[in-house]
Order: C-alpha cells, then structure tokens, then sequence
C-alpha cells in the first residue's frame, strides 16, 4: 500500500524557513495537487518526498516506513519533472527502460514492462524514435513511461505540462487523469496553475510561503475557501472583493454595506462565525456568481467586455473604483460603457474578518482556518 504521511515537516535553508510545519495525510490511489504562487514551497515539498532534499525537521512515511533517510531509489516513488530529461542518443525505448536495465532487470521483463507502458500511453509506433524525432508532448509521455515501467508506489509530477502550448496542455492533463484512473497509483503533482489543479485532483493543498492554507477538494476549496489567500487564488476568474460594513444581524441573516454595492444581505449558514453590528469585513463574490438585474444592488460601469462565445467576462467599476469582474453566459448584450446592476444569490456572498478568515468556514466541517492578511 503506498499510503503517505508527513509529519511536521520543515525545511531551511540556513536561517531562512522554507517549509514550515506541514502535515498531510494522502490515502492509497489518490491524486493530490500541491498549487499555490511561485516561491510558495511546492517543489521544495516534492523533492523532499522524493529523497532530492534533505528534511530538517519531522517525518515522512511511505507505506508504514519512516523514509527520512532512506535513498531516492528506495522509496518506491518515480519522478516526472518539467524538463523530460531523455538522453537525445537513445531510442524511445531504451529511454523508457534505461532505469531497468541499470538495475540489472531481466531482459524479458524489462520487454514487457517498456511494451506495457507503451501500450498504456499509446507510443508504440514512437518506440524506435530518437528524442529530436518527437514533439514536445510526445517526449513528455516517454518520461512519464520512464516513470511507470519501475512500477513505483507513489508518482511525483514537478509542473510536468509547463513547456507545453495551451492546447496540448490540455489533452495531456486528460491523459494524466486517465493514466491514474488506470493505474490506481498514488499522484502527487505539483504546479502553479489553479485550472490544472482543479480538473485533475481528489485533494489540493494550497501553499502559501511554505504553510498550509487549505487542504480539501476542489470542489471545497471554490466553494467554502478557508481564507482570502485561498478565495482570491482559487477560481478563474479571480473573486471579487469590497470593504463592507455590517449594518445588522438577525440570526444568521447578515446585511452589510457599501458603496456600489448598497445594502445586501448575506445569508450564513448555522455554526458559522458570529458578526457583530458595527464590524468592518470583507465580502467576496465568484464572477459567476452574478446575474445581470436592472434592480440589483452591485451596481457599476462597463469598461472591458470580453467575448469568447460560450461565455462574456465583464469588467466593471464599481461606485468606489473598486475593479470587478462577471461572467455571464454567451454573447450577452453588454457594451462598453454601459451602466450595469447585478444581483446574486444570498448565500453566495462570503464574509472574511479581520484576519482574513472565512466566517462560514467551521460551519462546513473544516479546520480552525489560518490567519491570513491581505488578499
């Protein structure tokens, strides 16, 4: 079983902390995504799974074995990293079973688990191939069959897909889903780019300065986010945001106000964080979220309209200057310019406090959320 766990792991590199504390729990067959900005930790976290650094501080398990001194080749993990790696003077098959054939593998199995791989990422016909012979996603299936033939308990992806165009990013974040459904391995994959990690991932952990901000699914993440840090990261395009204060309470019925947008309630579910009269917050609102309605209470003028046929982006003003964004759906009868009111369900405006914490976050089972300033 190829269960992994880390404990309380950091890293430093001299006096400066670059990963700070973690600890995760990834179950059998799960596909994990480490996302978050450049600098964040993500890859230093990687190749500390894969043995490529050392650990400072707390422990790493793989399969029930403590693996903090155990050598790379030992832990049961293989590595797909953003450069292919490939030797240019090997075919793609001896590419693909080098590994197997510096550990002395029988020439037979070695055959058959080249030929697997092949199969699974449908290359055969590349197999006698030189690298310079390849196009770029072609060359990254032949380092991810270098990674399958070792049959590895746990694959590791370091932003495997970032040298590829737009498209072909596309069709091969397809086939690393299907590759996992089909294989049943456990994933971690590592990238920057929040699209990646929300179409590929049972789980994503969002790092930010080497701390975890949240863990949970993607799903969750958009949905209930733990914090601004997690709001504003997770989603395309990015959540809308507005200094708000509440006018009053009744329950869990909260209305707040502001300029541009008036006087809006905002509808928290049972156990969420208490709001006080008087308190200055923060309000948050998906782009998708908002519907155009002339009697709307988020009002503001037009001044970017983006068409890309399944769907329009909306850039507004709001009253303040506040810059905000909708999408709307196909080709919707906006011009620049144009003054706009939109409306949006209650219980789809978020709360965040002073501290840059989700107000309804504990009332969806999740975990004390951090403190987190700015957004």
């Amino acid at each position: 079983m190829s269960e992994l766990t880390l404990k309380s792991i950091s890293k430093s590199f001299g006096d400066v902390e670059v990963i700070k504390g973690i600890d995760l729990e990834i179950e059998h067959g799960e596909f994990v995504v480490f996302v978050g900005p450049s600098g964040c930790g993500k890859s230093t976290l990687l190749r500390m799974i894969a043995g490529l650094e050392d650990i400072t501080s707390g422990d790493l398990i793989i399969g029930g074995l403590l693996c903090n001194e155990v050598e790379p080749r030992d832990r049961g993990i293989a590595m797909v990293f953003q450069n292919y790696a490939l030797y240019p003077h090997m075919s793609v098959y001896d590419n693909v079973g080098f590994a197997l054939k510096m550990s002395k593998t029988p020439k037979g199995v070695r055959d058959g688990r080249i030929r697997q791989a092949a199969h699974i990422l449908q290359m055969e016909q590349l197999l006698d191939r030189k690298p310079r012979q390849l196009s770029g996603g072609q060359r990254q299936r032949v380092a991810i069959g270098r990674a399958i033939v070792r049959e590895p308990d746990v694959f590791l992806f370091d932003e495997p897909l970032s040298n590829l165009d737009a498209s072909l990013r596309v069709s091969m974040r397809q086939e690393l889903s299907k590759l996992h459904n089909e294989l049943g391995a456990t994933m971690i994959y590592v990238t920057h780019d929040q699209v990646e990690a929300m179409t590929m991932a049972d789980k994503i952990m969002v790092l930010d300065a080497g701390t975890v901000q949240q863990y949970g699914s993607p799903i969750e993440l958009y949905t209930n986010p733990a914090n601004l840090f997690v709001a504003g990261f997770i989603g395309s395009p990015s959540m809308n945001f507005l200094d708000v204060l509440v006018k009053s309470v009744e329950g869990y019925k909260v209305v707040v106000g502001a300029s541009g947008i008036g006087d809006t309630t905002v509808s928290l579910p049972t156990g969420s964080r208490k709001v006080e009269v008087g308190e200055f917050l923060k309000l948050g609102i998906r782009p998708h979220a908002l519907k155009l309605d002339a009697t709307g209470p988020v009002k503001g003028t037009v001044d970017l309209v983006e068409r890309l046929g399944h769907e329009t982006i909306i850039n507004f003003q709001l009253e303040t200057g506040e810059p905000w964004m909708a999408v709307l759906d196909g080709d919707s009868a906006v011009e620049l310019n144009q003054s706009v009111a939109f409306r949006a369900s209650e219980e789809t405006f978020l709360l965040f406090d002073e501290h840059g914490n989700n107000t309804r976050y504990a009332a969806h089972g999740g975990r004390q959320p951090l403190s987190v300033t700015g957004t």
